[in-house]
């Protein structure tokens, strides 16, 4: 599948997926979908308090960086975990402008640490966040009650319907802790159905630019 480097609305850049005219985030702006839909309806609800993240769909480690910088500014501590079925290659990240957009030019060598690091491994980026990225398919998750907050950055239910099936959430929702939160940029009535057949209490949100809603659920 041809795979193109492009620069969405914002500045910040994303891969782009020609066969599926797909992309791993939003052509009006990476870095402002990022914030809006994981930091400022996910991240924001946890202030000062120790948590540990589930990304489903770790791609360019986006979020990853971003919630990261977040750990600074709020003294905050995070325990990271990243799944990935195809960990996107080592020269599309670097292309990425991520540190740049961010005016993040310090915590270059842990962008850069993010990606080198194995998978399956566990790594301390610093005495706030430690990051695991583990490769694997989404329906073998099996994690139990282990999550506070799910980020939940899935290709879009139009070219993959699979990743958004109840039984999919159903394993969303035994992976998180009681109260938990999962946020996502998806506003589709189907999924909306499938988080509530599987318990979530689901709420609609504003949407970032270029999408008018999303949604975020609780356990």
């Amino acid at each position: 599948m041809k795979r193109e480097i492009i620069q969405t609305q914002d500045g910040s850049t994303t891969i782009h997926l020609e066969e599926w005219n797909e992309s791993y985030h939003s052509k009006h702006g990476a870095i402002q979908e990022a914030k809006h839909v994981f930091i400022k309806n996910g991240l924001s609800l946890f202030k000062n308090k120790k948590l540990s993240i589930l990304e489903i769909g770790f791609g360019t480690g986006l979020n990853t960086f971003i919630s990261f910088l977040e750990a600074q500014k709020m003294n905050q501590i995070i325990d990271y975990l990243g799944v990935e079925a195809y960990p996107v290659a080592a020269e599309e990240i670097l292309a990425m402008n991520y540190v740049d957009e961010l005016d993040a030019g310090e915590q270059l060598a842990v962008f850069e640490k993010m990606h080198q690091s194995a998978w399956n491994e566990k790594i301390v980026l610093d005495n706030h966040f430690s990051l695991t990225k583990r490769q694997q398919f989404f329906q073998d998750i099996d994690d139990v009650a282990q999550f506070d907050l799910i980020y939940f950055d899935a290709f879009g239910y139009r070219v993959q319907p699979e990743l958004w099936s109840t039984a999919i959430f159903q394993k969303m929702y035994d992976a998180l802790k009681e109260n938990g939160v999962l946020v996502t940029y998806a506003a589709r009535g189907v999924v909306k159905r499938s988080m509530i057949e599987v318990g979530f209490r689901v709420e609609k949100l504003e949407g970032p630019p270029g999408k008018r809603e999303m949604f975020r659920a609780f356990k």
